[in-house]
């Protein structure tokens, strides 16, 4: 059972990310986010709704982008978290420092 390939794409204000993120292929999906977030301009809005998997990779990644976007002035936000992402964020004491994750309480 081959599992669904991680990609991020942006389009206009939204950086979507998908497949199942893990420790062996979090970096070339990390740096296709830099790549994207550099070119995109105002904020941008990271929909996490087709990830497959919730890993302790993908809220590294997520931290990652969100210190490069405030280096570029760029605010991002947050949505479509599974509740394991949320659940994963929150035991790590992380969920204040994303935003979007936070509320869902």
């Amino acid at each position: 059972m081959s599992s669904p390939a991680p990609r991020v794409t942006l389009d206009g204000q939204v950086l979507t990310v998908s497949g199942e993120v893990d420790a062996d292929n979090v970096m070339p999906l990390r740096a296709e986010g830099e790549r994207l977030i550099r070119q995109a301009s105002g904020a941008l809005v990271v929909d996490l709704s087709g990830l497959a998997t919730a890993h302790s990779a993908v809220l590294s990644m997520l931290l990652c982008w969100q210190r490069l976007a405030g280096r570029h002035q760029r605010q991002l936000t947050f949505r479509g978290a599974g509740q394991r992402l949320v659940s994963l964020a929150a035991l790590s004491n992380l969920d204040d420092q994303i935003p979007g994750f936070a509320s869902h309480g």
